[in-house]
């Protein structure tokens, strides 16, 4: 068997070593440096015990015992080598899980945030249940379910009082009970939108509606109603068409 020298020695044990220095740079883990370092303290420590070994025993037994150490041991560091590979793959596939959490808990925060939207003319923040609660009463109305569509605004205007499509939600409830002929409740829905949102572009709307049901009812307070409309909102459309009905009586 060919005699080991100390040089050959050293070389085999660095050539096993050094690729582990390559793997630190993955290793940004407390604990998976932790590893790495201990890994590379033994390696260390077995290179420098064969060293000594070396120094110290020169007859041919010994060396042939040597020899026989340092196959144990390149297996050893091979063995080692071996584990900082998983430990390795461990903390990238880790690293990506994180990664991956981030990304989809900041897509599920952004899903949250209010948005911008435009009503009536006006800008205003809203958040996306909100918006899309109030967009699903809104496509029950048009779609001629007036029945549902009251359910729909009356939850919504519950849910979010403070909603800036609240006071469209409040008269399209008044409107979805114009629909079926509930006169009564149209009429206390829209008083509501005169009550709670007087500056809302659909308060005159709101006033002609009332109008629209007293007239139907019979009911003599139409007329003031409609006139009271053209003295509060004289430059609405719906003042134009209560201008109409009051002149074609």
């Amino acid at each position: 068997m060919m005699k080991l020298s100390k040089t050959g020695l050293t070389a085999a044990l660095l050539a096993a070593w050094l690729p582990l220095q390559a793997h630190a740079g993955l290793f940004d883990d407390d604990e998976a440096r932790k590893a790495l370092l201990d890994l590379r303290a033994k390696v260390e420590a077995m290179r420098i015990e064969m060293s000594a070994r070396i120094d110290t025993k020169s007859d041919k037994s010994s060396t042939l015992d040597l020899v026989t150490q340092n196959e144990n041991t390149l297996q050893e560091i091979a063995k080692l080598r071996g584990q900082i590979e998983v430990l390795a793959n461990e903390l990238s596939n880790a690293q990506k899980r994180q990664k991956d959490f981030y990304v989809d808990l900041d897509a599920r925060l952004r899903k949250l945030e209010p948005r911008e939207v435009t009503i009536d003319g006006k800008t205003a923040q809203v958040d996306p249940s909100e918006q899309k609660t109030y967009e699903a009463a809104w496509q029950t109305f048009k779609s001629g379910d007036y029945k549902a569509a009251s359910t729909a605004f009356t939850e919504f205007v519950q849910r979010y009082p403070g909603s800036s499509y609240a006071p469209n939600a409040q008269y399209y409830l008044g409107s979805s009970y114009y629909a079926q002929r509930d006169c009564k409740s149209a009429i206390a829905a829209q008083l509501q939108v005169l009550k709670n949102y007087p500056d809302s572009p659909k308060a005159p709307d709101a006033m002609l509606n009332i109008a629209s049901c007293q007239t139907e009812a019979k009911d003599k307070a139409a007329k003031k109603t409609l006139q009271d409309l053209i003295k509060q909102y004289p430059d609405s459309t719906a003042a134009a068409a209560a201008k109409e009905r009051l002149s074609g009586k």
